[in-house]
């Protein structure tokens, strides 16, 4: 399935849902202990901003899509359509907050061991 695909069929609203689901399912997985709860917390966070960058990065992407597909097309549009510097910054966070995701998720990992088998 491609991103735009994947897109379609999984809304924003209804990933956010996902994430709560997702988190919760985790929560189960670790133990009961206080900086489980954080690590959780965290990786919640994580996957919100994440997928809010990716949003905004998504809207710049339509945004151009929409400047080429008007119907008088000039060199300023182009220019400001170009000229996003947003869209840099997202890209560079939603780098971060993958490096971030990742480390929580190891750490969830790490957690899954300690819990005792029931």
């Amino acid at each position: 399935m491609s991103a735009l695909q994947t897109a379609t069929a999984f809304p924003l609203s209804k990933s956010v849902d996902a994430i709560r689901e997702s988190v919760d399912r985790l929560e189960k997985l670790l133990p009961d202990r206080e900086d489980s709860a954080i690590v959780l917390d965290f990786i919640e966070d994580d996957l919100r901003e994440g997928l809010d960058a990716i949003s905004e990065v998504e809207a710049h992407f339509t945004d151009i899509l929409d400047t080429l597909r008007a119907d008088k097309v000039t060199p300023i549009k182009l220019l400001d359509a170009a000229e996003d510097f947003r869209v840099l910054n997202r890209i560079e966070y939603l780098m971060v907050v993958v490096a971030q995701l990742r480390r929580r998720l190891s750490q969830a990992a790490g957690k899954m061991r300690e819990r005792p088998v029931r």
